[in-house]
């Protein structure tokens, strides 16, 4: 029969079991090549149908180890990383020793000083560290610098590379220069020197941002015209030569940082620096400072006791002065011998005051001075015989009559002495002569352990602060002005006489009617 054979010629219909699975198969399949061909016939991205001038911008944009071992990834992006605009070496840097002839290995430029980060397993020597310097340099375009930075512990006799580094950074037009050659196995005198002249080869300089660390200068007349020049930090430098003379000729200098340099006997610079806003002088061995900064915002300076004269700061925001000497009149001099600082309204003090030194008579200064002063900060470090003797700190009250406007008050204070560490009788003290003050809204004193002249200076505030809202005492250094060093010697003490501070803050809130806060009040339960 027709119908028979037709049934045995035709293929088997698979089974319901089968068919359903099959069929969810081949509708995937067809699903796929949908969506393969909408990709292909769709638009793609890739690196190499952008222009030629954009390649090595975007890879640009990624740290410049990341952007070596990226440009590895095709041989059409192989030079890419040549055009990098930051350059930046760090000592140690770290390379796998299976892989030396891989620039990516070489390079430790991440755009920051972090050495933590063991990305291979074997420290590099120096004179790996600067083979390597002067390989990438060798093979990078010099087209773009932005930045161009080494921190590495040079020695003098290997200047010759030092040489040959400030040269391609000045060929290649870097704007910012940042070396620190660290001083950590030979004296300061063997420090290698840096050649500024170098970064002047072409009568005149691109440098905008210089920045030097264990290095030695000598600046002349005939040389370094930074005339781009807006941030200059010296960090352990030797200074030889025309200094002042080098400052003259930035003339659109904005930040300058002086930090423990040396060769510098006088500061004085005769030349206007109309565009300073920024001047930090710390640990630096001079004599005296005299600088003409009109636009100056911000001036910290650390030291010794010294001469300080800076002209026309009518535009003085924040004034940071620290006294690294014991003298009784270090208050006096923050406050008095520098007067160029008057139009502050931030003013940060730190001062070594000793009672062991016969306290010289406070000099006369004009009641509101500080007209502007809204918030000042004191950090203060007390050497005495007995820690209830009356010593410098009360020279404060007096201070704070130079500032009528003053609304803030931080106090924190460090007492050193072998003697007794409490009050017996402390309600009735009084305070100093004080003026009357309208504005003190908040005063903070750490280091509060109830010492006499603590306690009359907290007084003296208290009762002539007539919008006071609160007094808030710390017994616990929060603020060492030096460091933990001296903090830790008084560790031992403060949770012993805590107990007394409190009750001594509950009596004089009563007496004065003031809200006064003493912090880590629970420990009162020792």
């Amino acid at each position: 029969m027709a119908g028979a054979g037709e049934d045995e010629a035709a293929p088997p219909s698979p089974s319901p079991d089968r068919q359903q699975p099959m069929e969810e198969a081949a509708a995937a399949k067809r699903s796929r090549s949908k969506n393969h061909h909408g990709l292909a016939d769709g638009p793609s991205f890739r690196m190499e149908d952008l222009p030629a001038e954009v390649q090595p911008v975007i890879i640009s944009l990624l740290p410049l180890k990341e952007a070596v071992r990226t440009s590895m990834v095709s041989r059409s992006w192989t030079t890419l990383w040549r055009f990098h605009g930051d350059l930046c070496f760090n000592e140690p840097v770290d390379v796998d020793s299976n892989t030396d002839d891989n620039p990516a290995d070489q390079v430790n430029g991440t755009g920051t000083n972090d050495q933590s980060t063991n990305q291979c397993g074997t420290k590099i020597t120096r004179a790996k560290f600067i083979e390597t310097v002067n390989s990438v340099i060798q093979q990078h375009s010099g087209i773009g610098i932005n930045k161009f930075s080494i921190s590495c512990d040079l020695h003098k006799e290997d200047s010759h590379h030092l040489d040959r580094w400030i040269r391609f950074a000045a060929s290649s037009k870097a704007k910012i220069i940042d070396f620190d050659l660290k001083l950590f196995d030979y004296p300061v005198e063997e420090a290698p020197h840096f050649p500024l002249e170098a970064l002047d080869a072409q009568g005149s300089s691109f440098v905008q941002s210089l920045s030097l660390a264990g290095a030695s200068i000598k600046p002349s007349s005939g040389i370094c015209r930074f005339t781009v020049l807006r941030r200059l930090v010296l960090n352990s430098v030797q200074i030889f030569g025309d200094f002042p003379g080098l400052l003259a000729k930035c003339s659109r200098l904005e930040d300058l940082e002086i930090i423990r340099c040396s060769g510098v006997d006088d500061l004085i610079v005769p030349h206007k620096l109309d565009k300073l806003q920024k001047l930090l002088i710390a640990r630096t061995d001079v004599q005296m400072v005299v600088i003409h900064a009109a636009d100056l915002a911000h001036f910290e300076y650390e030291g010794r006791l010294i001469p300080i004269v800076l002209h026309g700061c009518s535009k003085l925001e924040k004034a940071t002065i620290a006294f690294d000497t014991t003298n009784p009149s270090a208050l006096a001099h923050a406050f008095n011998v520098i007067p160029s600082i008057s139009p502050v309204k931030i003013l940060i003090v730190r001062a070594i005051i000793s009672t062991y030194a016969q306290s010289l008579e406070l000099p006369l200064r004009p009641q509101g001075m500080f007209m502007h002063l809204r918030h000042m900060t004191c950090q203060i470090v007390v050497y005495c015989r007995e820690l209830n003797e009356d010593n410098g700190l009360l020279q404060l009250a007096h201070w704070l009559d130079t500032a009528p406007q003053l609304e803030t008050l931080d106090l924190h204070m460090l007492y050193l002495s072998s003697g007794a560490f409490f009050s017996a009788e402390v309600a009735g003290a009084e305070g100093p002569c004080m003026c009357r003050h309208d504005h003190l809204k908040t005063v903070f004193m750490g280091g509060f352990q109830c010492y006499k002249s603590q306690i009359e200076l907290a007084c003296s505030i208290l009762g002539n602060a007539s919008v006071l809202e609160q007094l808030t005492i710390e017994p616990r250094l929060t603020e060492a002005p030096w460091g933990e060093d001296d903090y830790g010697q008084n560790r031992d003490i403060e949770s012993r006489i805590l107990p007394g501070v409190c009750e001594w803050a509950q009596r004089t809130s009563k007496r004065f009617g003031k809200v006064i806060t003493v912090l880590d009040a629970p420990l009162n339960s020792e």
